[in-house]
């Protein structure tokens, strides 16, 4: 067999398992049960930036908050995406105990789909703007670091669930781009708290497959 034609065998095969692996389905990483392991044992604080919303929309009553048809919402995927993210939490047997939400509808009904329980809108973790003064704006970020470096009940996570300028106004420059449904995930410790992973929406099927 010439050398050119062993070459082309080699490439072939290697494509093969490539498809047969792309077919079964997405394959947990090294990492991934380690963080499965981490979040079953809980203690853990899990922010998260609301689903995915319509980007034709805007929050054109920002301040009434029962105004569901006056915000940027949910749309179909991110609805989708959320009781994926809740489902795939109780694969994994993680324990889940408070969670917060900003108080629009995009943030709680992410909660709502996931199907947690304990939930609670806070105005710490909703988003102000221009709307709000800049001494409230960042009194809601200091808020925001405080929870994340408060101990959940002993063996559960707890979530909050928020915006992408909160998100920064609390965490700086490096979460600029968070995407929506993109999870941080923190371990809180001696009155701070230090990053463990983050986690986009669509990836936590693969976190709960890494828990079996």
């Amino acid at each position: 067999m010439s050398a050119m034609w062993k070459s082309a065998s080699n490439t072939l095969a290697a494509l093969g398992l490539f498809s047969l692996f792309a077919v079964a389905g997405p394959v947990a990483r090294a990492d991934d049960r380690d963080l499965a392991q981490a979040l079953r044992a809980g203690d853990l604080i899990i922010v998260v930036r609301h689903g995915a919303t319509f980007p034709d929309q805007a929050d054109t009553a920002p301040i009434d908050f029962d105004n569901i048809a006056a915000q940027r919402n949910l749309n179909d995927k991110g609805k989708a995406l959320a009781k994926t993210f809740g489902d795939a939490l109780r694969q994994a047997e993680v324990p889940i105990g408070k969670v917060y939400t900003s108080k629009f509808n995009r943030a709680y009904e992410t909660a709502v789909i996931a199907g947690f329980k304990d939930i609670e809108k806070t105005t710490d973790l909703t988003e102000g703007g221009l709307i709000v003064s800049p001494n409230e704006n960042a009194r809601r970020a200091e808020a925001f670091r405080k929870m994340l470096a408060t101990a959940p009940a002993a063996h559960t996570n707890t979530i909050l669930i928020t915006h992408q300028p909160n998100i920064v106004a609390a965490l700086g420059k490096d979460w600029f781009e968070v995407k929506e449904g993109e999870a941080s995930i923190f371990r809180p410790a001696d009155g701070s708290y230090k990053l463990i992973a983050r986690v986009q929406m669509d990836e936590w099927p693969r976190i709960a497959m890494a828990a079996k």
